[in-house]
This record gives structure tokens, sequence and C-alpha cells, in this order.
């Protein structure tokens, strides 16, 4: 079974692709979206430099150093060239946002130090993984980027802001929840054995495929959804 339903086979440029995660970084880069649509005006050119910072860090960097630390997704890629790419997108991404916070606002600079910090504190499970629980997860890849995306269209924090934050941490816990043993399954467990005793009287055999086929489904669809309401939300204010 692969490590993820959206694991290529192993080797060469697929690694590089499967690093990213593809599905739940649209799904994260969705929530920039809908944080900077809520602004008064939208800075379209601001909001597409969030965006690719929020892909740097996170689509790229982060999701290089998780690889780099554990190889969940048990690529080839070697360290070295892991720790270099979570490194260079990092600092590409503060740059960006640094450069974006002097021409337009001072308020986005912490939000750029947060970023920085929340990417190795998370990924590599510094501080005795204090940062690497589910409610962190929640904050940093659900509510962090919906309050960033707004800001940088905004400048400044507003309670809409918080409120749509609030929404983004529930759906990233709710991604947690499903998540989580689905990875057990895939990448842990090599055996399951058992059957469940039906209320008509028969039987059905416990699988690898049946503990992850309906959260699997399920996560499918709230990416979708999620990024549906990003595009929803442009081309309403376009």
């Amino acid at each position: 079974m692969r490590p993820a339903f959206y694991a290529l086979r192993r080797g060469g440029w697929r690694d590089y692709v499967t690093v990213l995660h593809l599905p739940y970084t649209a799904w994260h880069l969705s929530y920039v979206v809908v944080g900077g649509c809520l602004a008064t005006e939208v800075g379209w050119g601001r909001l597409g430099l969030t965006v690719l910072a929020f892909f740097l860090a996170m689509g790229v960097g982060a999701h290089a150093l998780d690889e780099r630390a554990g190889r969940p997704l048990g690529t080839t890629i070697p360290s070295s060239v892991l720790a270099a790419i979570a490194v260079g997108s990092v600092l590409a991404a503060c740059g960006i946002g640094v450069a974006v916070a002097l021409r337009f606002s001072l308020w986005i600079l912490p939000l750029v130090a947060i970023g920085a910090f929340l990417v190795p504190a998370y990924n590599l499970e510094l501080f005795g993984g204090r940062f690497h629980t589910d409610i962190w997860f929640a904050v940093s890849w659900g509510a962090f980027p919906v309050v960033t995306g707004y800001v940088a269209c905004q400048g400044a924090p507003r309670l809409v802001a918080l409120a749509a934050a609030g929404w983004a941490t529930t759906l990233s816990l709710a991604q947690r929840r499903l998540s989580t043993p689905v990875r057990r399954v895939r990448r842990d467990v090599v055996g399951i054995s058992g059957e469940m005793d039906l209320a008509d009287g028969g039987r059905e055999q416990v699988t690898r495929e049946l503990l992850v086929t309906a959260p699997e489904s399920a996560l499918r669809l709230l990416s979708v959804a999620t990024f549906l309401i990003a595009a929803t939300l442009v081309w309403f204010r376009l």
C-alpha cells in the first residue's frame, strides 16, 4: 500500500511531486485565498505573492523537512537535497514577506517571523515536540494562513479574520482526526486480521482498505470543497 493516496511510484522526479502533498497543499493555500478575499479591497498582487510565499514555506519547505526527518513517504531524495530545498524555500518565502511588508504594511513582519518559526518547530518537532500536536497543526496550517492572507490585503488584522481563522482551525482539526489513523494504517501497519459480525448475521473481513477508504474519501472531498470555497470567493470579488 502506498504511504499516501497521492503518492506516486517511488523514484526520480515522482518523489519530488509526492513530497509536495499536493491535495493538502492546495487545501491550505485555499485558506490564504479565503483570508485575502475577506478584506475590504483585495490586493490581488499581494495576495498572489502571499500564496506563493506559503507554497514555498509550507508546500515545499515544511514538507521537505518532514520527509527528511522521518521519511514518511519513503522517497529516495538525498537528505542533503531535502535540507537545501527546505532552507532555500523558507528563506525565499521570508524574503517575499519582508518585501511586501516594507511596501505595504509592517503588520506583516511579525507574521513572517511567526511563519519562519512554525515551519521548523512543527516539522522538526523542536522543543520536545510541543508544537507537533493536533491543535498546533490546526493553528499553524489553518488559522495562520487565513490571518496572513487577510493582513496582506487589508493591512491590519480585524475580527472578521479571527472568525475565519476559527473556521480554518476547526476544519484543519477535522483533517487531522481523519488523516492520523489513515497514515498509521498506510505506513505503520503491516498486517490486519479480524472480522465484523453484522446485524443480519453476515460477517465482513477487516482489511487495510476497509479502514482507509472512508476517511480518505472524506479527506479528498474536504480538500476539493475548501478549494471550491476559495475559488468562489475569488470569482465573487473579481
